[in-house]
């Protein structure tokens, strides 16, 4: 059996590790398909973000005693967002390694790297449906917790703005979708003010997809396009009223990221004077070599069996997001009924 004092190699570093965790198998996620969210390293673990006429716009930070970034006297609101912190810990057993080649051989660092390896895949596949959950959040506009109840950040309360909302009526055969979705398309513009777009996209839940693909008016729309529109699978996208609709499949351990009888139709390509419209910060770790450094997405690290009987080291991998939507106005919750 090899020495578990392997774990003292380079190659097991909060660096290595790191950058193996980084370049992990990425696990699909839709939202993260669509290149929806800007990502940025931030230095600090809070994001302090100020709030007029309903558009949310960092704070850049300033040296201590230097000149502060100067704020009009139309400020109204501002609010310090301590980012969540979201750690998970996997073991490598003496067992796992049980018959690899003897210490101090290449051979046996490049084979105990891999079983590493495949437990910083796993871990990462948690983070990124987590990550998921969150973003999802930020585009709601209430960012919830694991669990899909507590809630971390109500967007529209911290600010004091509503949802903007549309009631589709699916249900009702003679509804004019189209206008509807007309309806959504000018609610975004008035959110947005002068911000250009590059188009519109809706989120849906399983019964409003179904709801919607089916409604009469839709159907017949289709009749005048080409023909394997109505024999094929729409789940990924079609595009009518100039909203590209598509059904989101996201649920983890029961909790259901969009309601079923719901979804949200948010812009794509904005860019606000302050960066993208959606856009997830991420804080260092909490580790003493990453203090004050740049934030990256995910982080991995060891630590040796603190019983001190050497039966496994732990391997930690943690990520410190914060999704947010700077615009929430710029969203809109539709319903089926």
């Amino acid at each position: 059996m090899p020495n578990l004092d392997i774990f003292r190699n380079d190659a097991f570093s909060v660096t290595s590790l790191t950058d193996a965790i980084l370049h992990a198998p990425y696990q699909p996620r839709r939202i993260g398909e669509l290149r929806l969210f800007g990502e940025k390293g931030i230095t600090t673990t809070t994001v302090v973000v100020e709030e007029k006429d309903g558009l949310l716009s960092l704070i850049p930070t300033s040296p201590r005693g230097g000149v502060a970034d100067t704020i009009g006297a139309s400020k109204r609101n501002a609010r310090s967002f301590v980012v969540p912190h979201l750690a998970r810990e996997g073991h490598v057993t003496a067992d796992e390694v049980q018959n690899v080649r003897a210490f101090g051989s290449e051979t046996e660092v490049q084979v105990v790297q891999s079983v590493v390896n495949d437990k910083l895949a796993a871990l990462r596949a948690m983070h990124e449906v987590t990550l998921e959950h969150l973003r999802i959040g930020a585009i709601k506009g209430v960012i919830y917790d694991a669990n899909g109840s507590t809630v971390l950040y109500n967007l529209f309360t911290e600010f004091g703005v509503s949802q903007q909302t549309q009631a589709m009526a699916l249900t009702t055969e003679t509804t004019d979708v189209r206008a509807k979705c007309i309806g959504i398309a000018r609610l975004i513009e008035g959110a947005l003010g002068a911000a250009a777009y590059t188009g519109l996209r809706g989120l849906c839940g399983s019964a409003f997809f179904d709801a919607l693909v089916g409604h009469k008016l839709v159907m017949t729309s289709f009749q005048y396009q080409e023909g394997d529109v109505l024999r094929r699978d729409l789940r990924k996208g079609f595009v009518f009223g100039g909203i590209t609709w598509e059904e989101y499949v996201g649920s983890v351990g029961g909790v259901t990221f969009i309601g079923a009888d719901d979804a949200y139709v948010f812009p794509e390509g904005v860019v606000t004077e302050k960066g993208p419209l959606f856009t997830t910060y991420f804080a260092p770790a909490d580790f003493m070599e990453t203090v004050n450094t740049v934030g990256l997405p995910i982080y991995a690290k060891q630590a040796p069996d603190p019983s001190g009987f050497n039966r496994f080291v732990a391997i930690h991998s943690q990520s410190n997001p914060l999704p947010l939507c700077l615009i929430p106005r710029s969203v809109v919750k539709c319903s089926k009924a």
